[in-house]
């Protein structure tokens, strides 16, 4: 041991024997045996108090003339007394702790992952809280006041709930009865529907079964339900006085009965003669209001939804497995069957169109609702393909650059390799949270009082106030879905720093997602409610300006539509640069432990200086990320296309196939995120490294060789094209590939 080891030796042992007397004001403890094991123990612990001696301002580190780090004991240390009470009895000098809080001044950051943190934002934390409390109240409001029964399963003309067993309504005699084995609502004038007052003018009923022929009098009505027990007159006529009341015209239906058969969404009989069905459509399928008819082309085809949604699951993880184990080869297929993708599901799209404007059997609106949203879905598709087939052909000399970056990324997420599993959780959080939503808004939906009419009928009148729950509630969605997938973005950014900041790469960090878990719930959860809400802002604009675009898309001119488009593409060029400033936010408060706004500005001063890695790096992974979703939605939408179109009648397949298309992204970024956030995460790792370290000895990077060369390799591609040398840097490199057409 030299001279120098044996001055931290001796300090060592002085802080050992002095910090307990220090800090508990007891006689100090005898020295322990120098044996190796005691020796490593005290040095443990002296250290430790070293730190906390460091973090209250009464130590500080010096360099000896040898070049080691040696502890810096102030004054009252060394012997000299001290009149604070946090010091003990003494002299006159002055407290360190207290003139270190007089005289603070900001520390440069360490940008190093904190072991010491605290919380951040909570403020916000508590606004949510409240804002959860708000929801909490409409949902218990909406299960006490609403009856979703009455908007999945339909209901008669005395406020029954068709298959169910109801409670009795005052002033409502036919009311309260128990109609668990008649499921089906039947329409007494099914052939001449009208709408009255947002009312339909013929009476419904409960039925066990729906007539499947045509019944021509009032003795085949009786026959009917003599065989079958299903009572088409209404309840308070019993079936042997069809023929025989005289006011059995106006009680039971009106003749001839037509054949029907049941609907799957409300169970109702709907007629199967030609012209009785288009006026019962007509009226039913027109003129209902659009929650219903969203809901009516979902249920219809939920098995064919349920399929697609499977579809793209194993799309998305068959594009990790890609992602995880990339190779030139792959990249070439992957970009051939993204424009094979591109081009089918376009093609497919114009032609289901060209076939729909020329069928001559198009009577229903809700066909031709189809046929115009044919129309926009090919020309959005044609828009698209353009977009990215162009730009697939600006970066078709960078392919094999696709694999080295890939293989960078796949090197970070082996140090954690469980961070692929963190989207399953996270997915299947926010089907949790997606369900329960629906929930609540189905009882929002049908939260009404009900009201006797004449005929002792009953209809249900909406309550005051549910409109602007709705809107509560909308952005409870919002805000609570950023805030999940945050806490994501978190977990992967805090288990990245953790990896990337360790000196020794043969040993990783131990569990260090449960360690991020633990960091982002115990201190940061205020931070990403912060970021979460400042997206939730401004998704409301685009989500208001969507919905007076559609309100008022029959009232505007050139101009309007014009300003609309160009709103539009403000707010989404907002949302993406926002989205960016907030995932690299979120990477430097796992780093450093500071609160949202701390977090940013340190980015973008950090960003500023290292736009040419950000800028380039970034963008090009990003895209080729985004090219993984396009994928999974294309063949996803283009077998929705093959499905939906085989099942036309009585169904809005097209607000299906574009949930199926929302359903499929959402999938697909959920699962490919894992790579854009590590990206993220790497690249400020990447900028903070360059920044605090020089690769020298005694500031060695935290990087790997392999990271270092691929970000110097894309510099110098920059700076080749921007000088007009690309072609001899495409010579000496090797990095520019024909292109894949």
């Amino acid at each position: 041991m030299n001279i120098h080891s044996n001055h931290i030796v001796h300090a060592l042992i002085f802080l050992l024997g002095f910090m307990p007397s220090f800090l508990t004001h007891a006689a100090p403890a005898p020295p322990p045996p120098p044996t190796a094991a005691l020796a490593r123990n005290h040095f443990e612990r002296a250290w430790v108090q070293l730190r906390a001696l460091q973090l209250t301002g009464c130590v500080s580190w010096g360099v000896s003339h040898h070049g080691c780090p040696v502890p810096q004991f102030p004054s009252w240390l060394r012997g000299e007394q001290c009149l604070q009470p946090c010091c003990g009895p003494g002299s006159s000098a002055t407290c360190p702790r207290l003139q270190a809080s007089a005289e603070r001044t900001p520390r440069p950051r360490e940008w190093r992952p904190q072991l010491y943190r605290k919380c951040t934002d909570t403020t916000w934390l508590f606004l949510f809280f409240l804002f959860w409390t708000g929801l909490m109240f409409i949902t218990g409001y909406s299960v006490a006041a609403g009856a979703t029964a009455r908007l999945l399963f339909g209901y008669d003309s005395f406020g029954n709930v068709c298959g169910k067993k109801n409670s009795p309504v005052e002033g409502a005699p036919l009311s309260g009865q128990d109609m668990t084995l008649k499921k089906h609502v039947f329409f007494m004038n099914a052939c001449n529907l009208e709408v009255k007052d947002v009312r339909l003018s013929s009476t419904i009923l409960c039925v066990s079964s729906c007539p499947e022929e045509q019944l021509d009098t009032l003795e085949e009505v009786q026959l009917f339900a003599d065989n079958n027990g299903s009572f088409l007159c209404v309840y308070s006529l019993d079936s042997i006085n069809y023929t025989q009341n005289p006011n059995a015209d106006s009680l039971c239906p009106s003749l001839p009965v037509p054949p029907s058969k049941s609907f799957p969404l409300f169970n109702r009989c709907v007629p199967r003669t030609p012209e009785c069905y288009s006026s019962f459509a007509s009226v039913l399928i027109n003129d209902v209001d659009i929650l219903h008819r969203i809901l009516s082309g979902i249920m219809s085809g939920r098995d064919t939804i349920l399929g697609l949604c499977i579809l793209a699951l194993a799309l998305s993880l068959g594009m990790m497995f890609t992602f995880r184990f990339i190779t030139t080869l792959l990249v070439q297929i992957f970009i051939a069957l993204i424009i094979s993708g591109l081009l089918l599901v376009c093609g497919v799209l114009w032609w289901l169109y060209y076939d729909y404007t020329h069928d001559l059997s198009i009577e229903l609106d809700t066909e031709r609702e189809n046929m115009k949203c044919l129309l926009g879905f090919a020309i959005v598709s044609t828009v698209i393909t353009a977009v990215v087939l162009s730009l697939i052909f600006v970066f078709r000399k960078r392919i094999k650059l696709t694999t080295e970056l890939f293989q960078v990324i796949n090197k970070a997420i082996s140090s954690s390799p469980f961070l692929l599993f963190q989207p399953l959780w996270t997915f299947a959080i926010l089907i949790f949270f997606w369900v329960l939503w629906v929930a609540v808004l189905l009882s929002l939906g049908t939260a009404g009082a009900a009201q006797v009419i004449e005929g002792g009928q009953v209809e249900y009148q909406p309550l005051v106030g549910i409109r602007y729950m709705w809107w509560y509630h909308l952005i409870g969605l919002i805000w609570t879905s950023e805030f999940i997938l945050t806490c994501q973005q978190m977990t992967i950014a805090g288990a990245l720093v953790t990896c990337y900041f360790n000196r020794n790469k043969n040993d990783p960090p131990d569990r260090p997602i449960l360690w991020s878990l633990s960091i982002l719930f115990c201190y940061h959860q205020g931070t990403a409610i912060k970021g979460s809400f400042l997206m939730t802002v401004t998704r409301i604009p685009r989500t208001i300006l969507m919905y007076l675009h559609n309100t008022l898309k029959d009232k505007h001119g050139a101009w309007s539509r014009c300003m609309f488009r160009c709103c539009f593409c403000c707010f989404w060029c907002l949302d993406k640069c926002l989205r960016q400033l907030t995932q690299n936010a979120y990477t430097a408060t796992a780093i450093n432990g500071t609160d949202f706004c701390t977090s940013a500005q340190d980015v973008l001063k950090l960003s500023s200086k290292n736009s040419n890695h950000f800028t380039s790096v970034n963008c090009f992974g990003d895209f080729i990320i985004f090219l993984g979703k396009v994928l999974v939605v294309c063949f996803t939408v283009f077998g929705g296309l093959m499905a939906f179109n085989y099942n036309r009648a009585l169904q809005v397949w097209a607000i299906p196939l574009l949930l199926v298309a929302f359903f499929a992204y959402l999938v697909a970024h959920c699962f490919l995120s894992v790579f854009e956030t590590v990206l993220d995460a790497l690249l400020l790792c990447f900028a903070v490294d360059m920044e605090t370290n020089d690769g020298s000895s005694e500031k060695p990077y935290f990087m790997d060789q392999e990271f270092l060369s691929f970000v110097k390799r894309i510099d110098k591609l920059n700076a080749a094209r921007a000088q007009g040398e690309e072609s001899s840097l495409r010579n000496e490199e090797g990095t520019e590939l024909q292109a894949v057409v």
